[in-house]
């Protein structure tokens, strides 16, 4: 029987302990033999709870006990997880984690300590909660050269923007219902600012490139500034409005990587995925695009993923899984201004649509007797930005966005 731990008893991690005593006989055959939750650490007091004599407040309990082969983290956020992390790794113990902001910051860091260790550190619930995409990827698209990766990361912003689209709520009014529904935070800044989804397609890019991709060097931009303007002038265009993460193979081998909002046609996949759902799109040389979609969060489909990595830490105890990449810094990340996009833009002044036009040329006008906005040809961020600017002086930018093609 291998024993384990499971760092946090918030959502994901109660959900853990759960699955652990519900599927006790499946997870066994799979496993090849019984797997037993032997602790449980958490600050705050469960003496009524059904585990209330697993509870232990003393991580070095944990860190000092031979029995225990594999410690789950689902804590979140980097103290103390990056230090219980840190020392369970040390102690040849295996990691599994849901943690995207620990994975984001620190994944080099504990892969090569795992690797020293001939342990596992495995994270596949920490980008798709319950959606299995970083194992296909390492492994059932192990034979193509991954060149682009592009989704919907984030639930609570695409709630957010479902409500939008399909109710005519104003932003603030959309935030407002997720979060009486319990999709949003009551601080929802790393949501709708993108920084959640900025670590996740850190990760991603990370696992595709095999460099590790740093939230600091990848520009997020969230969905603070859409209006029902700009939702109204998308629907015009036959496109719907979704915040995507993005990462690119650039031709010099760095690698792009971004988070903003983009409007993408509705005869893309993308565009049908909706409320808290997260679908990611994974372009191989040979297969072509393949997308994962499902429950991007929850407690239980997180929990299922979480659960799997266990398993499979469980299993290939004697052989460590061959899954990780190779640090690196600022110098893997392409410069944005050579990436290429269409553009949106929505704009007001008197003349706008000769003004748009002496800017930037080849453009195709949204029709809507209400505003004037329009779609660019393919060009480069930064002669976009050149184009933009000269557009500014004769016109007020009201909004921008990239478009997905």
């Amino acid at each position: 029987m291998k024993k384990i731990a499971v760092l946090g008893y918030g959502t994901v991690g109660s959900g853990v302990v759960d699955l652990f005593e519900i599927n006790a006989a499946s997870i066994a055959k799979k496993a090849g033999e019984p797997i037993e939750v032997k602790y449980i650490v958490d600050i705050r007091d469960f003496s009524q709870d059904k585990n209330a004599e697993k509870f232990v407040k003393d991580f070095g309990v944990i860190e000092n006990d031979p029995e225990v082969s594999v410690v789950v983290e689902t804590i979140g956020g980097t103290n103390p997880a990056y230090d219980f992390t840190k020392r369970a790794l040390l102690a040849g113990k295996s990691v599994v984690t849901s943690n995207k902001e620990l994975v984001a910051k620190h994944g080099a860091e504990f892969l090569q300590i795992a690797k020293e260790k001939n342990v596992n550190y495995l994270f596949e619930a920490s980008v798709g909660g319950g959606i299995p995409v970083l194992r296909p990827i390492a492994q059932c698209l192990a034979a193509n050269e991954i060149d682009e990766i592009y989704g919907i990361l984030n639930g609570t912003t695409n709630y957010i923007l479902t409500r939008m689209i399909k109710a005519g709520l104003t932003f603030e009014k959309a935030l407002s219902e997720a979060q009486e529904m319990g999709y949003a935070e009551r601080d929802p800044s790393a949501d709708i600012e993108g920084h959640d989804a900025c670590r996740k397609i850190c990760i991603l890019a990370s696992l595709a490139f095999g460099r590790h991709i740093y939230p600091d060097y990848v520009k997020a931009e969230g969905i603070t500034k859409v209006t029902l303007d700009d939702v109204r002038l998308a629907g015009k265009a036959d496109m719907v409005i979704r915040l995507l993460g993005r990462t690119k193979l650039a031709p010099d081998g760095k690698v792009f990587a971004y988070v903003g909002p983009h409007l993408v046609p509705k005869s893309s996949p993308i565009a049908s995925v909706e409320d808290v759902f997260n679908g990611i799109m994974v372009h191989g040389n040979m297969v072509g695009d393949t997308m994962f979609y499902g429950p991007g969060a929850g407690k239980y489909p997180t929990a299922s993923a979480v659960s799997a990595d266990v398993i499979d830490a469980v299993v290939h105890a004697d052989k460590r899984r061959d899954i990780g990449w190779d640090d690196a810094g600022e110098e893997a990340v392409a410069d944005m201004s050579a990436f290429t996009s269409k553009y949106y833009v929505r704009i007001e002044g008197e003349s706008a649509r000769s003004a748009a036009t002496q800017s930037f040329k080849d453009i195709e006008f949204i029709d809507d007797s209400h505003a004037t906005a329009f779609i660019t040809a393919e060009m480069s961020e930064a002669e976009f930005e050149r184009k933009l600017a000269a557009l500014s002086e004769r016109s007020e930018v009201l909004s921008r966005m990239r478009v997905l093609y």
